[in-house]
């Protein structure tokens, strides 16, 4: 599957952005989806998953202020960001894989830079 991140930009402190993962078939058998995010020199992290069964998982560092959904009729994946941090700014990428321990070895998109002003 092909996986392409839309929804990134420029926010300041405090806003919201709602980051959207198409992808090219159907993510209804695809077990597990989620959103890792980069800053350049430093390790890829994952921010949220989801699993097709609807359960969820989110960093310490978003819980609360992040929500991950998936959309198996619309075939797409999204990433509801409320109250943004200036250290929220990164490159996202959506990833789809089998399960939480190995969705890092899954399909990636190529990203979409968001950016926090404070």
């Amino acid at each position: 599957v092909q996986l392409v991140e839309s929804g990134g930009g420029l926010v300041q402190a405090g806003g919201s952005l709602r980051l959207s993962c198409a992808t090219t078939g159907s993510i209804a058998s695809i077990p597990t989806m989620g959103w890792y995010r980069q800053v350049s020199g430093k390790e890829r992290e994952l921010v949220a998953a989801v699993s097709s069964d609807g359960s969820t998982y989110y960093a310490s560092f978003v819980k609360g202020r992040f929500t991950i959904s998936r959309d198996n009729l619309k075939n797409a994946l999204y990433l509801q960001m409320n109250s943004l941090k200036p250290e929220d700014a990164a490159l996202y990428y959506c990833a789809a894989g089998v399960d939480l321990a190995t969705l890092s070895r899954g399909s990636w998109g190529q990203g979409t830079q968001v950016t926090v002003s404070s």
